[in-house]
């Protein structure tokens, strides 16, 4: 599978969204990068075997204890968001 475009809604800000979401790409092996968007989303490109990739979104769909995910919007990362990823999992500034 190629690298996953996660837009990520609902109550996902000011809750350790970001932060939780890097812990969890640790413990699965991800690759990638975590971000807010100004819109009060918060969007993520998740890298790796089908697996980790599969463990992230199903993590992504209901986030850290405090979060209320509405919508987890999917599609293939662009070759220039993946460029982005580098070896580990890592908040980037919002967007």
């Amino acid at each position: 599978m190629a690298a996953l475009h996660l837009m990520i809604s609902g109550r996902v800000q000011g809750v350790g969204f970001r932060w939780s979401m890097c812990e969890a790409a640790l413990e699965h092996g991800a690759r990638g990068w975590v971000r807010n968007r100004r819109d009060g989303r918060v969007e993520a490109v998740i890298d790796g075997e089908d697996a980790v990739i599969a463990a992230m979104l199903r993590w992504a769909q209901h986030g850290p204890r405090s979060a209320r995910v509405e919508h987890v919007q999917t599609r293939a990362a662009t070759a220039a968001e993946a460029a982005l990823a580098g070896a580990g999992f890592e908040p980037l500034p919002d967007a």
